[in-house]
């Protein structure tokens, strides 16, 4: 066994990898450090075990916890698997990219590519929120011109939130985890469970029949941004729907940002679905006057608006 009860240790050997280290557990998945045995690159790789139906036995293999839960493991499976096509019908710098799948161990493992850099959740933990502006608007026109591919695709990502994206040295981020992507041409009945984050999931993601699309992604990149200022996860939807204590990001954070990128913020977050941004366009042209305002007050340009990234 590894770190924990579930992962497989560091120097366990799969199909052309080594395991360096488990980088992060879940549910669902646990996701690896791993080191490609022919280019001796390093690559990250997901590995399916649901832990609710399923254990690793002391030889690394994972087996059932009881012969009934063999259809809920399968459905699991179905939709990894749907995850990493997913992925691989996307390119783009800001969207995570799957190499290749394998079985193993009597599960299934997606390998991706190793990108250096940190956790937003982390960062956001470390500052204790207080990111910049300048933050706020280098990474998230990139984060939404990749969100821009996923829904021209057909496709909904569906648990954005600071856990799922990974920020690059100088700030380009890296939108991860598919694992709820959702084809807007499928009904909702056919996925099997909504993921909700408390926090980051906008009140339509709570109903079965909630009328979800890319203001749904978008309810969750505002939320992003409001905890990238203010620390901490905004207050559950369907506690603002109860009775909204919340204060608009233009009253709360006035003194620190700009009106404009506050505005975006609150627009984003609107509890009533057709209130919001109903395209990712939308909020592109918003940000991108932010930016454009923010580069006005600059001397030094472009370079020293990224480079002083952190203030």
């Amino acid at each position: 066994m590894g770190e924990n009860s579930h992962s497989l240790a560091p120097g366990t050997v799969l199909p052309g990898y080594t395991i360096d280290k488990t980088l992060n557990t879940g549910g669902f998945g646990i996701v690896y450090l791993a080191i490609e045995q022919q280019s001796n690159h390093l690559v990250v790789i997901k590995e399916y075990l649901p832990t609710k139906v399923a254990c690793r036995d002391t030889n690394g293999h994972v087996q059932l916890l009881k012969p009934e839960y063999l259809e809920r493991f399968n459905e699991g499976r179905k939709l990894f698997i749907h995850e990493g096509n997913a992925i691989k019908r996307l390119n783009h710098p800001a969207i995570v990219h799957a190499r290749s799948f394998f079985e193993a161990y009597n599960t299934l493992y997606m390998v991706m590519d190793f990108v250096p850099g940190e956790n937003l959740q982390g960062v956001i933990r470390k500052r204790n929120g207080n990111l910049s502006e300048n933050f706020l608007l280098t990474v998230f026109p990139a984060l939404l011109d990749g969100l821009l591919q996923v829904h021209n695709a057909n496709m909904l990502h569906l648990d954005i939130k600071p856990g799922n994206i990974h920020i690059r040295p100088g700030g380009a981020p890296v939108l991860l985890d598919f694992g709820a992507v959702h084809r807007t041409d499928m009904s909702r009945q056919f996925q099997p469970k909504s993921v909700i984050t408390p926090g980051f999931s906008p009140i339509e993601q709570y109903e079965h029949k909630g009328y979800i699309g890319p203001w749904t992604d978008i309810y969750a990149l505002g939320a992003t941004m409001r905890s990238c200022i203010e620390g901490c996860a905004p207050p559950d939807a369907k506690l603002r729907r109860e009775k909204d204590t919340m204060r608009p990001a233009a009253v709360a954070f006035k003194r620190k940002y700009t009106p404009e990128l506050l505005n975006a913020i609150d627009w984003a977050m609107e509890i009533d679905p057709t209130l919001r941004p109903q395209k990712i366009d939308q909020l592109v042209d918003v940000l991108n006057q932010c930016m454009l305002h923010a580069e006005e007050h600059r001397s030094g340009g472009m370079f020293k608006f990224v480079s002083n990234l952190w203030k």
